[in-house]
């Protein structure tokens, strides 16, 4: 993972801290990319498998194809970047880009 990775990895890892994020438990975090063509995508997509991984590849309006790629695991700096080094490895090499991940944070109840 690159510094400026890192940077914004660390930087949205507190923000989801200071918002009260439960890291304690497993969560889906959703790794990104965008893909000149649908084969591309797809290929991509079906390099993850496995019992906590779940893919999805859908066009966009340009003509590019997403894949959003959500994985079960601790939202840890170190967990995520180490798969998300994993993910650039097989992304790039398909001509595809790494948009970054997210993870849904669920709002307590008041």
């Amino acid at each position: 993972m690159s510094s400026q990775n890192d940077d914004i990895s660390s930087n949205v890892l507190r923000q989801m801290k200071a918002g009260g994020f439960d890291f304690s438990r497993i969560h889906p975090i959703e790794f990104y990319a965008v893909f000149p063509d649908e084969d591309r995508a797809r290929r991509a997509a079906g390099k993850f498998r496995g019992e906590s991984l779940k893919a999805q590849v859908w066009e966009l309006d340009d003509g590019g194809w997403h894949l959003e790629l959500s994985k079960l695991m601790f939202a840890t700096y170190g967990g995520i970047g180490e798969f998300e080094q994993d993910f650039e490895s097989v992304i790039g090499p398909l001509g595809g880009e790494v948009e970054g991940w997210g993870v849904k944070q669920e709002r307590p109840v008041a």
